[in-house]
């Protein structure tokens, strides 16, 4: 009886491995270097930088398809969109999507995990992730555990921009900034959150207006936000009046805002990119007297990632991409301010000799702060619970809209 049962069972173990579909089956990453060959990649991500759009569709796509013979598709969308995208697809069961991989943290990707929107974990499984980064440093994404169902790709730092020649000494405080607009109306502004850089101003004021970022890093306090952020409130609505086009309207995004600063505009720009000066002037948008600084009270940093939907798709395909764009070679071409200037998340003790000298060789650009300069004033962004509130917050308080 024993026998007939225990054939019983191996019978139903082999039926429910030949029912298990392909997607289901985690893939090791030779196994997917082997099924993605011939096959196409639908990379969703932020399209609003002609640079980082020219590096993806140039230098990424051309290096698929030599290195993998991979088709890469880039499909330009805001974050919050194809996450809301997958969150219908999620709602109505549906098991194959549009989207392989895609570039995300912060909010999106707190909101993607929380809705089972992602496949992994699958970092974890990619050479160049446990070669040549170190998880620690990658380990958490605005607060949230990433568990290796994000993998990393880049990090940023928020900066100001201004032209040398035109402004010898720049703010480097919030409390300076402040005189400094009072004292120049209609040469500054931000734009509308929730674009990412404008949504960035206001939590790097929101630090600065309010004793720091260390009170706010154990999670969201309720009582806490709504006691300290009143004096953000009241900074941003002192210097309202004085903004550009007396603030009757906002830059919806950061492309508009650095029109508005290419044309004169205004005379003082931001970035949630410590290269992007240089790229500009680089790209002969901006003059060569343009130069970056940060506030004495600290800047805010961190790294973003690539992840792969729940229901992607080609797996195997997005798992080599996000390998590849994880890669030594990737990332020092993706770290050269003519192709986008994005600082590395390698950690450079891991690096073979060859390439950690290319990586010293880079020339970061004119405008660029030296790492030691960034380093010394980073500091990290709080959990996304304060960006979301942020965001709602300055709709009703700042711009009036309930």
């Amino acid at each position: 009886m024993k026998k007939w049962a225990m054939i019983f069972c191996g019978v139903l173990f082999l039926f429910s491995c030949q029912a298990q579909s392909p997607e289901q089956v985690p893939l090791t990453y030779d196994q997917a270097l082997k099924q993605a060959r011939g096959t196409s990649v639908n990379f969703y991500m932020w399209g609003g930088s002609a640079t980082i759009n020219a590096w993806v569709d140039g230098y990424v796509a051309h290096s698929l398809k030599d290195k993998f013979d991979i088709t890469l598709n880039r499909v330009p969308m805001d974050a919050s969109v194809f996450v809301n995208k997958l969150l219908t697809e999620k709602q109505a069961g549906k098991k194959k999507g549009a989207i392989d991989l895609m570039w995300i943290n912060g909010e999106n990707f707190k909101n993607a995990r929380e809705a089972d929107l992602l496949h992994g974990p699958v970092a974890n499984k990619l050479p160049s992730v446990t070669q040549y980064i170190d998880a620690k440093s990658v380990a958490f994404d605005f607060g949230f555990p990433v568990e290796n169902y994000e993998v990393p790709y880049g990090k940023a730092q928020f900066v100001f921009i201004y032209d040398a020649a035109k402004i010898p000494t720049p703010p480097n405080s919030f409390a300076s900034l402040k005189t400094w607009i009072m004292e120049n109306p209609g040469k500054f502004t931000y734009p509308q959150p929730p674009d990412f850089t404008g949504s960035a101003f206001i939590r790097q004021a929101f630090y600065a207006t309010t004793g720091g970022h260390e009170q706010y890093m154990n999670g969201f306090d309720e009582q806490l936000y709504v006691e300290k952020s009143k004096d953000l409130w009241a900074y941003l609505k002192e210097i309202k009046p004085y903004l550009w086009q007396k603030a009757a309207a906002y830059p919806k995004d950061i492309a508009a805002l650095d029109l508005l600063f290419e044309r004169g505009e205004v005379s003082l720009n931001m970035s949630y990119h410590q290269a992007n000066a240089s790229s500009k002037i680089t790209e002969g948008k901006y003059p060569d007297t343009v130069r970056t600084f940060v506030m004495s009270g600290g800047s805010i940093y961190n790294t973003h990632f690539t992840a792969i939907a729940f229901n992607a798709p080609n797996i195997a395909g997005a798992m080599v991409t996000a390998d590849f764009l994880a890669s030594p070679a990737a990332q020092l071409s993706k770290n050269t301010p003519k192709n986008w200037g994005d600082f590395t998340v390698l950690d450079m003790a891991k690096l073979d000799d060859t390439s950690k000298k290319a990586f010293a060789k880079l020339d970061l650009g004119v405008a660029t702060l030296p790492l030691d300069v960034l380093n010394q004033h980073g500091v990290p962004e709080i959990p996304s619970a304060y960006l979301s509130r942020l965001e709602a917050d300055w709709l009703r308080i700042i711009l009036g809209k309930e």
